[in-house]
């Protein structure tokens, strides 16, 4: 990964911190353009992730579990952690959050849920 994708893929994960969801999209989306395979589905799995909880916020339950789905299934292949990233504590709340979810009826309100961080390990 190069500095300049290293720099904003950390701005990426301070927005995502902060509740900037569309914002983190925003970061995100220029480096999956630009980037190849691993890292592309890399980005693209935390692209997903932060447009998911994008739409929690806006009570948008279904198209929540979606793009949780759809990205823990990109996160998998870099369990526990790809580039110094704690990928496994963000894929394992992605999936309480989804197992949460889907056990609600359509007419439950959306409960509080505590959004997960990303988080920084030391390779």
């Amino acid at each position: 990964m190069s500095n300049a994708h290293s720099e904003a893929l950390r701005l990426a994960a301070e927005q995502f911190n902060r509740g900037e969801f569309y914002a983190c999209h925003d970061t995100l989306e220029a480096l999956w353009m630009e980037a190849v395979d691993p890292e592309r589905r890399f980005y693209q799995g935390l692209l997903q992730t932060a447009v998911a909880y994008y739409h929690l916020q806006n009570d948008n339950r279904r198209g929540c579990m979606i793009l949780l789905g759809e990205a823990n299934r990109k996160l998998a292949d870099f369990l526990p952690t790809y580039a110094g990233w704690d990928v496994q504590a963000l894929w394992q709340a992605n999936q309480g959050i989804l197992r949460h979810l889907s056990q609600l009826q359509p007419q439950d309100p959306l409960p509080y849920l505590a959004i997960p961080t990303l988080s920084w390990v030391e390779d």
